[in-house]
């Protein structure tokens, strides 16, 4: 099993004790995944972010219908969590988000460990393509729903 890695971060204007809240409510996960994944959560809401929690989502990745759950292996607010996929498409995937304190506003990282099957079939062409468009898109709705002054949907942010 190859294990890959995939890093990116994006500076936003808020201090990590503003930003966290938008993370800790999983009905936010919802707005910041691109609309061609058809990403739904099947767990009831609100759900209690903590070490432990379990969610469950269904998507589509490139029409094909999926089930994926995720556990809340670690949750260090307002600094960093770490969700583990346990059902899904992976072999693996460990994601680490961290909120580091920056130039008046937070640094939030993204580190996902992940392995594929067939990796040397599928990974070049569309596990890693995939990842980086989900991701893409991730940074600009965060981009557009942390700094906008009129969100499309109120937001578990604090004002700046």
């Amino acid at each position: 099993m190859r294990l890959r890695e995939y890093r990116c971060e994006l500076w936003l204007p808020r201090t990590p004790e503003q930003l966290f809240p938008f993370f800790a409510d999983a009905a936010n996960l919802d707005a910041i995944t691109p609309p061609w994944l058809h990403f739904h959560i099947v767990t009831p809401q609100p759900i209690a972010m903590q070490a432990g929690a379990l969610i469950d989502y269904r998507l589509r990745v490139h029409g094909l219908p999926m089930r994926w759950r995720t556990l809340i292996k670690e949750w260090q607010p307002p600094y960093r969590f770490v969700d583990e996929q346990l059902r899904g498409p992976y072999r693996q995937w460990l994601h680490e988000h961290t909120f580091e304190a920056r130039d008046g506003g937070t640094l939030a990282r993204d580190v996902v460990r992940y392995a594929v099957p067939f990796d040397w079939l599928l990974h070049r062409w569309f596990i890693r393509p995939d990842i980086e468009k989900i991701f893409a898109h991730r940074q600009l709705a965060l981009r557009r729903l942390i700094t906008s002054e009129t969100p499309a949907r109120p937001l578990a942010v604090a004002p700046a």
